[in-house]
């Protein structure tokens, strides 16, 4: 039945009928139909405002990256697109599920240069080198079947962010019209059956297979695992698949452990990651074959070809493997021991090499829930994490992947914490990654987002130096900072602020923040700790 609304309405109906039940946003004169039309909706579907269009991009990507559901944040156009640009750059990379929708000015303005306020020449062209689709809603008549088809680009093929533009007379333009329930599947991209027995035959006879797996597996982590299992194979986890197996399991493995295990490894199933380090660093050679699975062909393209490349989901693909390796599969005894003595060697190596952020990720996870959130910013202990923190629960483990974006942490926590209120989440960072964004307490206190962060603060670019002092003689410039005192700034916004300068510290800080109503930051000041690269072995081992 066709009702009276408006293009904007059309919109916030369309994302509600699709799930949407958050929009992070930033209101300006552009988007002022839209935010009109939340307020109609606002029973069913809750408007986080935040403080800068960086902040709504990240929290957005923090509730698509912990829950695999679609997010939405709305900017004005122009100036508010682009601040959002960081965050949606990050979501690009990490695979994440974001709707941006922006505003522009009047529709017979678009691109004409009248110099009109945030107008910006070819907005949605811009778009493309942060987004994997984007279109123009011309008409209010048009928004629910363009809202559709943004759905449907974030959900097939390679998962990434899209964005869709409209102009303020648009979205206040009445019309009738019927905006039915969507309840819609989107089919997974099905492996070639003849390419699956092609796979299944490689690692099936292989005698050392082991699995290499990133952010790209989530949803595929029960095929993941009785492949695995039947393979007796070692799940070698970048930063970004932290917790697609439970690191309590012997098969579960970090990096490290891959770094020991590549020399004899015959056969490698990658399953969505770009697989940049054992490529690039580690070497190749014509006696470990390669099978490639990503629903993104120009995965296989460049250098290093793969021997099969499964154009397609994860979840399908793995299941389909290990219905057809059983014919090809070796005996196989347990090699639970031989599993579980790498995981020792490689937390030994942790332990050795950086005994203080090993002490302070101990803390941490000793006093987390064990299905808890962790935020991981750009900051020394994060680099520790890609490594060592372990992770039991998928989507738990939060990164900033390729971007590698300082201000990532903090907002994506706020995010996530927003998605799952009844978990805890623990926003770790820097004290320079902070400082990008924490202008978002003050969002975190106005809609009640109990965030705990976690704030080391070396009084620098901590990364910045320690790259200046091992590869630069020690000429040290531009790593420095003035920081505020982060206990009586937390208390400035309303939030509790809390100091440990220890691990045994940390632990009762942690203890105080989870049992608070309300955000807390803790800041643990710290010296230089010991050089985390090592650990990441970027040198040539075969080939």
């Amino acid at each position: 039945m066709k009702k009276l609304t408006t293009g904007a309405g059309a919109i916030a109906k369309s994302i509600k009928n699709h799930g949407v039940d958050t929009v992070f946003a930033l209101p300006g004169a552009q988007l002022d139909p839209l935010f009109d039309a939340f307020h109609a909706e606002r029973e069913t579907l809750r408007v986080i405002h935040t403080r800068h269009e960086q902040g709504a991009a990240y929290m957005a990507l923090g509730y698509a990256q912990s829950t695999g559901r679609e997010a939405v944040c709305a900017v004005v156009p122009g100036p508010g697109v682009l601040n959002a640009g960081a965050g949606l750059l990050t979501a690009y990379g990490n695979g994440a599920k974001v709707l941006c929708i922006g505003g522009q000015i009047p529709s017979k303005a678009i691109d004409k240069g009248v110099g009109l306020l945030h107008e910006m020449y070819d907005q949605k062209g811009t778009m493309a080198a942060t987004t994997k689709w984007q279109t123009r809603i011309d008409t209010a008549e048009d928004a629910p079947a363009a809202i559709g088809e943004a759905f449907r680009q974030m959900n097939t093929g390679r998962q990434r962010p899209v964005f869709v533009e409209m102009a303020p007379d648009i979205m206040a333009a009445k019309t009738e019209l019927d905006i039915p329930a969507t309840n819609q599947d989107y089919e997974m991209l099905q492996p070639d059956p003849d390419l699956v027995e092609q796979a299944a035959a490689l690692l099936g006879n292989a005698e050392n297979p082991a699995i290499f797996v990133g952010g790209g597996i989530f949803g595929a982590e029960q095929e993941l695992l009785d492949l695995a299992e039947t393979l007796q194979a070692p799940v070698f986890m970048t930063s970004a698949g932290r917790g697609a197996v439970d690191d309590r399991h012997y098969l579960a493995q970090n990096m490290i452990g891959a770094a020991r295990q590549w020399p004899k490894i015959d056969a490698a199933l990658v399953v969505g990651t770009k697989f940049l380090l054992p490529i690039n660093s580690w070497g190749w050679d014509d006696d470990v074959k390669l099978v490639r699975v990503d629903p993104d062909p120009d995965q296989s393209v460049g250098k290093w070809q793969p021997d099969v490349h499964l154009v397609a989901h994860g979840k399908p693909s793995l299941a389909a493997i290990a219905d057809r390796v059983s014919r090809h599969n070796r005996s196989r005894e347990s090699r639970k021991t031989e599993w579980s003595d790498l995981q020792q060697i490689a937390d030994k190596d942790l332990a050795e090499t950086l005994p203080g952020l090993y002490a302070y990720g101990d803390a941490l996870r000793n006093e987390l829930p064990e299905d808890g959130i962790v935020c991981f910013g750009v900051t020394q202990m994060g680099f520790y994490s890609w490594f060592g923190f372990p992770t039991y629960h998928p989507r738990t483990n939060l990164q900033a992947g390729v971007q590698g974006t300082l201000g990532f942490s903090f907002p994506t926590a706020l995010g996530a914490q927003v998605a799952h209120p009844d978990k805890k989440v623990v926003c770790v960072t820097g004290d320079g990654g902070f400082m990008f964004a924490s202008n978002e307490l003050s969002t975190a206190i106005r809609h009640g987002i109990n965030l705990v962060t976690i704030v080391f603060n070396n009084g620098g670019f901590g990364n910045v130096k320690k790259n200046q002092t091992v590869d630069y003689g020690g000429r040290l410039i531009g790593w420095d900072l003035a920081n505020p005192d982060f206990v009586k700034y937390a208390e400035a916004f309303g939030a509790m602020g809390l100091r440990a300068s220890s691990p045994e510290e940390l632990r009762v800080a942690l203890q105080k923040a989870f049992a608070v109503n309300g955000p807390v930051v803790i800041e643990v000041p710290f010296d230089d700790l010991p050089d985390w690269r090592p650990l990441d072995r970027r040198y040539k081992m075969r080939g």
